[in-house]
């Protein structure tokens, strides 16, 4: 049983690093596609997880949280940089550079899940590394499509806001951590996301 757990963990873990790393590389890619070269210049459209690391939100506050105890765990990657003035529609561009990121996540969840079905004699380990890459993506999708400044969901709603709305709605982004972390913490985001999630892996596995 511990030599279980211990294949659990590591499939698990790479299962997140990997979806988190194709949903920030998705960012840029969609970035350099509709011009803006920042991504690029960054180095950061590439696959190897130590341009994506994050020393505090990928590293320090996720283990302290685990450490702790914590009934929240949470965390981030280094946000891939883009430049809206690259952009010829720059709130188009800011809403499609934001979607692209759940867009891949969604869509790696429903390969996966695919290939589940297609496939029910494929190895064990390999069949729970896709339970775990679908879990992680459709959860990583739906919860970075919340529009609150600065998960992907605000840059989607960013792009169909009235434009006296905006600045206001940008200024949200200072407390932006704060209201999901504190939101997560009472359990309000979970009563909202969790149905849909569980939706989602219905229909997928």
């Amino acid at each position: 049983m511990p030599t279980i757990n211990i294949y659990q963990l590591l499939l698990s873990v790479v299962a997140l690093i990997l979806s988190i790393i194709l949903h920030e590389v998705a960012h840029g890619y969609v970035a350099y596609k509709l011009g803006d070269p920042t991504a690029k210049r960054a180095h950061r459209l590439t696959l190897n997880p130590l341009a994506h690391i994050d020393l505090f939100g990928s590293i320090i506050l996720p283990l302290f949280l685990v450490l702790s105890h914590s009934q929240v765990l949470f965390g981030w990657a280094k946000p891939v940089p883009f430049n809206p003035a690259y952009f010829k529609e720059p709130r188009k561009g800011i809403m499609l550079v934001g979607a692209a990121g759940p867009a891949t996540n969604f869509a790696l969840a429903v390969v996966c899940g695919a290939l589940l079905r297609a496939a029910p004699l494929i190895p064990d380990l390999l069949t729970l590394f896709l339970i775990f890459m679908c879990v992680t993506n459709v959860v990583l999708g739906v919860f970075n499509l919340i529009p609150i400044p600065p998960l992907d969901g605000s840059r989607v709603v960013l792009g169909l806001l009235p434009d006296d709305w905006v600045e206001p709605y940008q200024r949200l982004e200072r407390f932006g951590i704060l209201i999901i972390f504190g939101l997560l913490w009472v359990g309000v985001l979970g009563w909202i996301i969790d149905p849909i999630i569980t939706l989602m892996m219905r229909l997928l596995v």
